[in-house]
């Protein structure tokens, strides 16, 4: 039978209220009842009721992390920031996936599920820079990604443009002149594509370079599949490329897979850069140059800045928009051995 606030006071010899006072980090309690308390909660395994401790205290101690797709391995990894971020302020964080799609973003934000919550950290995909108003919540916000800025709440994302500019500005550095801009999203301008599309056209600008348009290579989802679904497209239609800046890690994974399969070497034939800086992107073959975002600085700045709010930083504050340095990591798939 599961263990009650109950058991746990029998078991240290102390009140209901007690344990309560406890759990709620209560100062005025001798440490010697503290201890005993604490462990009759660990040897019984008690889990304490968070709706019912938030309606004592009004807080739950839980925050809700709401994100587009855990297929997509960046957003894994961004959860795992965020609850090391979390864990570090005796947080627990609610993962909430939702899909990319419109109705449900706004359906989870603004559902009662929400309200169980001190606080959200929202990676927005389908809405868009006209819904900002729609996200003016009574629930502590911040918001994460390039959908909307200058919006409601803070906001913590990274450098799209500067990052994805470096990106191409290292392919330039090593000799290669027709590089694909691959990942891109017809018509966008607000969104990760969008930006590292206008990135990657500065780098050509800056070094006074036409880019041809016939290397702009637009990748629906940023998964593997869909990077070897595009790879395959691009091979298929005979364009002549040395070079691949590829949007996100993944969809350069899937597209290095088929051009090995299609002989074509790496680096000495296409060299190859991503962005997200994954874990894969250590052990592929060869090794992935990437762009670290600042993962663990945004997971960490967010996670700080909802603590802040949630414990009632002055209204008068405006909104924050804070973006994370990043850094340019090469390695083996852009790095030519010279005989």
């Amino acid at each position: 039978m599961a263990a009650t606030m109950r058991t746990v006071a029998q078991a240290a010899g102390v009140s209901i209220k007690t344990v309560s006072n406890v759990i709620n980090d209560y100062p005025h309690i001798r440490e010697d009842t503290r201890r005993r308390v604490l462990e009759a909660i660990e040897t019984l395994g008690y889990q304490p009721n968070l709706s019912a401790r938030g309606l004592r205290s009004g807080r739950t101690g839980a925050i809700s992390l709401i994100i587009p797709d855990l297929r997509n391995v960046y957003f894994a990894e961004l959860a795992d920031s965020v609850m090391t971020a979390a864990a570090k302020r005796d947080l627990v964080v609610m993962i909430v996936q939702s899909d990319g799609d419109r109705e449900r973003e706004l359906e989870i934000v603004r559902g009662p599920r929400m309200r169980m919550v001190d606080g959200i950290l929202y990676s927005v995909l389908a809405l868009g820079q006209e819904d900002a108003d729609l996200l003016d919540i009574p629930t502590p916000l911040v918001l994460l990604g390039e959908r909307i800025f200058g919006g409601p709440a803070d906001h913590v994302t990274m450098k799209n443009v500067a990052a994805a500019r470096a990106a191409a500005e290292h392919m330039l550095s090593i000799g290669r002149k027709r590089i694909l801009a691959f990942g891109a999203h017809d018509n966008e301008v607000i969104g990760s594509a969008g930006l590292r599309l206008t990135g990657f056209r500065q780098a050509f600008d800056a070094a006074g370079l036409r880019h041809d348009p016939a290397l702009v290579v637009n990748v629906g989802s940023w998964h593997r599949r869909d990077g070897a679904e595009a790879m395959r497209r691009v091979l298929a239609s005979g364009v002549e490329f040395d070079a691949v800046v590829a949007f996100n890690d993944a969809i350069a994974l899937g597209a290095m897979r088929v051009m090995q399969e299609a002989g074509l070497r790496i680096p000495d034939d296409v060299a190859v850069i991503g962005f997200d800086n994954i874990e894969e992107t250590r052990y592929s073959l060869p090794t992935l140059s990437t762009i670290d975002p600042g993962r663990e600085e945004i997971a960490e700045t967010a996670v700080r800045l909802l603590v802040e709010r949630i414990n009632g930083a002055e209204e008068s504050i405006p909104p924050r928009e804070i973006k994370a340095e990043f850094r340019l990591i090469q390695r083996e798939s852009t790095t030519v051995t010279v005989p």
